[in-house]
């Protein structure tokens, strides 16, 4: 394999930074005190989330999927924006072991206040503890609530995207595959950031960066395998799994996909761009010269993460 590109260089003096707290490799036998250390850190409050009174924000308790439990959603609205607004469905990262529906939230109320949407986020429940189908299947059974009480939450049921990073791009992704072969709720566009897409693990991108960065192919191997045991990389993983693996990519709403170059995610998801223009759908895809995984939500102020942060608000406001 040849040698790996280079980090942007502001993005490298970052990632020096984070390497200490951070590292590219996570094994199963680590979670325990990864999530610990997850647990140390507070998460926003409500009242930290809703931007000095700009948002109202609530959770709410929903049905889950048949026969599991119910579902958390975390609900904010603009404080005083009148009538029906679009919204935007999010699924947070952690590569399916880690994460809240607090998570990751931070560009999305910026453009709740600012564009006036609502957001709702979903908690899903987290493998290895709960393996597929459980986290999509609660991720799915928030967005049929969604749509379902659009009018109970002031939503516009005909401007519902999907969005997630990571993890949750790779659920976002899935949710928009699961809504059309399911006849479910008709989503405007998908915002899939660094998806995670493809539980084979064995593009040019996940071997050249191996070792290097954030989230590289032991952790990529360590989060498929906790989603999905020992049929992660076989014949018969479900394309609402790893979405890399339908084979039908028509019929999908409008999609935005970004990623690095320099990541483990790079070639399957411009792969997966390039698929939905093969079947004839519409895809913007950008992939950041010298971005590591997640580098926009590590290093916001980078001149590199306020481009890419500029894009994806561009596209949403074309898309609304």
């Amino acid at each position: 394999m040849s040698t790996p590109p280079p980090f942007d260089p502001e993005l490298a003096a970052a990632l020096d930074l984070l390497s200490e707290y951070v590292p590219p490799a996570f094994t199963l036998d680590m979670l325990p005190a990864l999530r610990q250390g997850a647990s140390i850190m507070e998460s926003p409050s409500i009242a930290e989330l809703g931007r000095n009174g700009a948002l109202v924000v609530e959770e709410r308790t929903v049905p889950g999927p048949e026969g599991a439990p119910d579902v958390s959603l975390l609900i904010a609205r603009p404080a005083d924006v009148p009538g029906v607004l679009p919204a935007i469905y999010y699924t947070h990262g952690g590569g399916m072991i880690l994460g809240d529906n607090r998570v990751g939230l931070d560009q999305l109320l910026d453009w709740a206040v600012e564009l006036g949407l609502v957001v709702v986020s979903v908690e899903y429940r987290l493998a290895p503890e709960h393996p597929h189908p459980a986290p999509v299947e609660d991720c799915y059974a928030g967005l049929e609530w969604t749509a379902k009480n659009a009018a109970e939450l002031g939503v516009d049921p005909g401007r519902i995207l999907v969005a997630g990073s990571s993890a949750g791009g790779g659920l976002a992704a899935a949710l928009a595959l699961l809504a059309r072969d399911r006849g479910g709720p008709a989503l405007i566009g998908q915002m899939l950031i660094c998806p995670m897409l493809d539980d084979r693990n064995d593009s040019g991108s996940a071997v050249q960066m191996a070792g290097l960065g954030v989230w590289d192919r032991t952790s990529n191997n360590t989060g498929w395998t906790a989603l999905l045991g020992e049929q992660r990389g076989g014949p018969d993983v479900s394309p609402y799994a790893a979405p890399a693996r339908a084979s039908d990519l028509s019929g999908l709403p409008p999609a935005f996909i970004d990623v690095g170059s320099a990541e483990t995610f790079r070639d399957e998801d411009v792969a997966y761009a390039s698929g939905i223009w093969a079947a004839g759908g519409q895809a913007e895809l950008h992939v950041w010269p010298g971005g590591f995984h997640g580098f926009d939500g590590f290093a916001p102020q980078a001149a590199l993460s306020q481009d890419a942060r500029a894009a994806r608000r561009r596209w949403l406001e074309r898309l609304l």
